[in-house]
């Protein structure tokens, strides 16, 4: 899958894993290396309203969606052993490498979507 922003028109990530069952939203990114993390992946963790990031060994980018795919909140480098605020509205996270919120221009309210790879080849 990959993850457009249609209101900015980029590609914030050209593979996003999803994590929709409990273990593996426990699992998420907890004790991988950053090389396991790469610049154009992302972490779609669902449902999910808040996240930490204990046991990790490196920062990352958050970004809070509703049911619509639209931002309500924006975390930068969120580093490790912190906790993000709850966001009641939110029906899913997306975790991103460090930078890339302010590489793809994304901002609140922008409205994303997830796409099949196959439109992209």
């Amino acid at each position: 899958m990959v993850l457009i922003n249609e209101s900015r028109r980029t590609v914030i990530a050209h593979n996003v894993y999803r994590a929709e069952t409990f273990l593996k939203r426990l699992r998420g990114l907890l004790g991988r290396d950053r090389r396991a993390f790469p610049a154009g992946a992302a972490l779609l963790i669902l449902p999910c309203k808040q996240v930490h990031t204990f046991f990790m060994r490196f920062p990352i980018d958050v970004l809070f969606i509703d049911d619509q795919y639209r931002v309500l909140k924006t975390i930068e480098f969120l580093h490790p052993y912190r906790v993000s605020p709850f966001v009641k509205q939110a029906r899913a996270v997306i975790e991103l490498p460090p930078g890339t919120i302010a590489a793809t221009g994304t901002l609140l309210n922008d409205r994303l979507n997830l796409v099949n790879r196959e439109v992209w080849t």
